[in-house]
């Protein structure tokens, strides 16, 4: 599959009004006559109103924390989102919303002109960056982001942003999956390979990229990044797929970059090599050839040389530089791990201690 960019809820009073009514449903003189069958019937009725109300209650109160905090931000001829950090005027987007430009006009939900804004500084290894307001507007709301952690497949989320330029737009899911590693695009995208994202059936469309994946806890637990794209549609957007980068990551790159100007520390796990896709007799995929080793690096230390072709990372098969790349998304710097490779048409297996990208 490919992508293209583009706490648990509160618990409602609805059980205990359920048990409540209908406890004093059965004391109704007459139960088990249809007067009581209509009047249980009611009872129902009235429960699954009042059950609905408190969800859409939950869904406009989060919604009026939220979406004061996400922002319009446009690049030239292009729009996408993003989210107010901190007071200082930081707002958080996708490397790929801002391109290579460096200023920028910036609409929040309470501005009635556009702000500009500069970039601090774009780290398109995970398809994230940092931009700041050249003048902080009053009441200015920073967003409040959550545990990527304790996010839970089946939460409820909603997704705000500016779909297809339309500002202030939200729409409503589930998450329906966590832990997913995907693969930008590079039409348009960093061609980053983002581990442990989440995946919802939120309507993620070009325009949303940049903006909040919330909670109804008005947490946001996500950066909505790519959509699925389903080859027998065209390449058109697969519905209910989409992706978000998780926000201990977003944290984790938006700090460092507040801090001092730059990544410091990626807590990407590397080879550190350069490499390309090889192809068998059949022009097919057949592992990722060693083009350039760092000295000193994992790959090095191994004794892995250029020219190498990588069939394997741990159990995992690699049959491309992607395919590569993802099977170290999931893992950390320091971590020890095997990469099998042929080398002359022999086949060898080193024990490796990954580096960092």
């Amino acid at each position: 599959m490919d992508a293209s960019r583009t706490r648990v809820p509160h618990r409602l009073c609805a059980p205990l009004l359920v048990c409540c009514l209908v406890l004093l449903g059965g004391c109704t003189p007459g139960s088990g006559s249809s007067a009581g069958k209509e009047d249980t019937a009611n009872t129902k009725t009235t429960v699954r109103a009042l059950a609905a109300d408190d969800l859409q209650s939950e869904y406009q109160r989060v919604i009026k924390d939220v979406l004061p905090s996400v922002v319009q931000i446009r690049t030239g001829n292009a729009l996408g989102s993003g989210v107010v950090y901190d007071g200082r005027g930081h707002i958080v987007t996708n490397a790929h919303v801002i391109g290579h430009n460096r200023a920028f006009q910036v609409t929040t939900a309470n501005s009635e002109q556009p702000l500009t804004a500069r970039l601090v500084s774009s780290y398109p290894e995970q398809d994230l960056a940092v931009i700041r307001l050249d003048k902080v507007p009053r009441g200015l709301k920073a967003a409040a982001f959550g545990d990527s952690a304790k996010v839970e497949v089946g939460q409820i989320v909603l997704a705000m942003g500016s779909p297809l330029g339309l500002s202030s737009s939200v729409t409503q899911g589930i998450v329906s999956a966590t832990g997913r590693t995907v693969s930008e695009g590079g039409d348009g995208g960093t061609g980053a390979t983002i581990g442990n994202m989440v995946q919802t059936s939120a309507a993620i469309n070009p325009g949303n990229s940049g903006g909040a994946l919330v909670d109804l806890g008005s947490r946001v637990i996500g950066i909505p990044t790519l959509a699925a794209v389903d080859p027998e549609l065209g390449g058109g957007a697969a519905p209910g797929i989409g992706f978000a980068i998780p926000a201990s990551l977003v944290k984790t790159v938006a700090d460092q970059i507040i801090r001092t100007g730059h990544v410091t520390d990626s807590g990407r796990a590397a080879l550190n090599i350069s490499a390309r896709t090889v192809v068998n007799d059949a022009y097919q995929p057949a592992g990722v050839s060693v083009v350039d080793v760092k000295s000193g690096g994992a790959a090095d230390r191994a004794g892995i040389r250029a020219d190498d072709i990588i069939t394997e990372l741990g159990d995992t098969r690699i049959t491309t530089v992607t395919s590569l790349a993802e099977a170290l998304a999931g893992d950390k710097p320091g971590q020890r791990t095997t990469v099998t490779f042929l080398r002359d048409g022999h086949r060898k297996t080193v024990d490796v201690t990954l580096g960092e990208q």
